[in-house]
């Protein structure tokens, strides 16, 4: 089996749909009259959710009007709050089919659907024409992407001069053996996580310039003690939220992340550059 098959395979449920929309029902939601922040516990599968999306778009400069290409869009929440909150056109591209279908599903029920779409591809072989994007994005996509000089230099192609795009990823700053399953990955194989170091020298290569990056460690683990206190205090994880998303062993994983993150193996962390 392909890598990439095996990472869409790692992503599907089966049943997102029923699943989300069943929650949502249960929270006193109408799923036909949905707004965008209703789905925020579960269709931002990065660290921090919303309010990392909140801090990653300040940190791009996004504006009203750009038109945004989002790699490794999901459930397309990210791409939902470009849309209804900064003014932007998105268009999503995801290897898992049934997160395509689920996005452009949740779209619809938002009222968002023609500011917002989402296709099924590789970010290894963008289907979009050169310069035609005035920005790109990427939240926790990196991880299960081994080749990322090609994945960057297709970025490159695809936006216009001076163009600006973003990175959000979990990246390493520790030697030593990762804790498994996590988030991204059941087992190392589809496992490819990069220094900043790394990401700066690819992203240079391929004709971008850095022009800021922070890591985000501290706030990674405030948001996953935070997330173990709610669970702890109301017997179980929410309705609707990132357990939907990680399955059966969302608790292995999530244990994972947290001592990873502890052991200094592994921060969230953000980059942004410009096409030179």
């Amino acid at each position: 089996m392909s890598v990439e098959r095996s990472v869409a395979q790692h992503y599907t449920q089966g049943s997102l749909a029923e699943t989300i929309l069943g929650a949502l029902r249960g929270m006193g939601k109408d799923p036909d009259r949905l707004a965008a922040a209703d789905l925020a516990p579960v269709d931002e599968f990065h660290i921090g959710g919303r309010q990392a999306t909140i801090d990653f778009a300040a940190q791009m400069g996004i504006r009203p009007g750009m038109r945004l290409l989002d790699i490794g869009s999901g459930l397309g929440g990210a791409a939902r709050y470009f849309a209804g909150e900064q003014g932007c056109t998105v268009a999503g591209i995801d290897l898992t089919d049934e997160y395509v279908r689920v996005a452009n599903d949740l779209a619809r029920r938002a009222g968002l659907d023609s500011a917002v779409s989402y296709r099924q591809g590789s970010a290894l072989d963008l289907p979009f024409d050169a310069k035609s994007f005035d920005g790109a994005y990427m939240l926790h996509v990196g991880m299960n992407i081994e080749d990322k000089a090609r994945l960057f230099a297709g970025v490159h192609r695809a936006l216009k001069p001076s163009g600006v795009f973003g990175i959000y990823d979990v990246m390493r700053t520790g030697a030593g053996d990762f804790s498994f399953p996590v988030p991204w990955a059941t087992t190392p194989a589809t496992s490819f996580v990069g220094t900043p170091a790394d990401y700066r020298q690819l992203l240079e290569n391929a004709g971008f310039e850095v022009v800021k990056d922070r890591g985000r460690r501290d706030f990674a683990i405030d948001f996953f003690q935070q997330m173990r206190a709610r669970a702890a205090q109301s017997g179980g994880p929410p309705p609707l939220g990132l357990h939907i998303l990680m399955g059966a062993d969302f608790a292995a994983k999530t244990a994972n992340m947290i001592d990873n993150l502890q052991r200094g193996l592994i921060a969230p962390t953000e980059i942004v550059c410009r096409v030179r």
